[in-house]
């Protein structure tokens, strides 16, 4: 049986979903509880493999938890519920350690798949939020670029050759193809068209 602790400030949403849970022949809820300082206090007691939990909580939130948790190496699995769908909450609490993320209207089924799918250490988004954090992907490899780099980027998009680029920036043909590599590297992509692809969908090759 996979053990679930729900924590939300709301009683008729934790009612809904406990109804929703106790449907599962595979999950048990061991505990409830209304804001962040009520979890920590029962988690050693209550050990809950998956806890479903509200960002926004009066006394202590979602986010102030999870710092805990990681400081604590606590090894219980964090599911976020949540009305919020933009990235300002997503990104913080999945850098947090939060093993999913899900809006609060999501289906009974696929909640209940989350957690089993999370329970066995591997993450879960609802379809909204994976898209915030794979556009958020996409920016993190943009500015792991060095400004070099990017020019580089920007003259591969524009057609310039090795040897064209390295006249434009006086380097030697190696340093620009050495520049290049890293490039493919940080961005995964390994063709001169993807790369162009890249540069125009993120405006490098203005």
């Amino acid at each position: 049986m996979i053990r679930v602790m729900l924590v939300d400030d709301h009683p008729l949403f934790r009612e809904g979903v406990s109804a929703r849970l106790s449907m599962s022949e595979d999950i048990i809820l061991v505990g409830e509880a209304e804001n962040g300082r009520q979890l920590l206090e029962r988690l050693d007691e209550l050990k809950p493999d998956v806890v479903l939990m509200d960002i926004n909580m009066p006394e202590m939130n979602g986010m102030d938890v999870l710092e805990v948790v990681a400081e604590q190496n606590i090894d219980t699995k964090f599911i976020i519920l949540s009305m919020h769908d933009d990235k300002e909450y997503i990104i913080p609490v999945i850098r947090l350690g939060a093993y999913g993320y899900m809006l609060k209207d999501v289906s009974g089924d696929e909640m209940i798949k989350a957690i089993n799918v999370v329970y066995k250490g591997e993450k879960h988004f609802s379809q909204d939020v994976a898209t915030i954090l794979a556009q958020q992907d996409a920016d993190d490899n943009e500015t792991k670029l060095t400004n070099r780099e990017q020019l580089i980027l920007r003259l591969i998009s524009l057609g310039y050759g090795n040897k064209k680029i390295a006249q434009e920036l006086n380097n030697s043909v190696r340093t620009v193809e050495t520049h290049k590599r890293n490039i493919t590297k940080k961005l995964n992509i390994n063709t001169t068209s993807g790369l162009v692809r890249y540069a125009i969908k993120h405006g490098i090759d203005k």
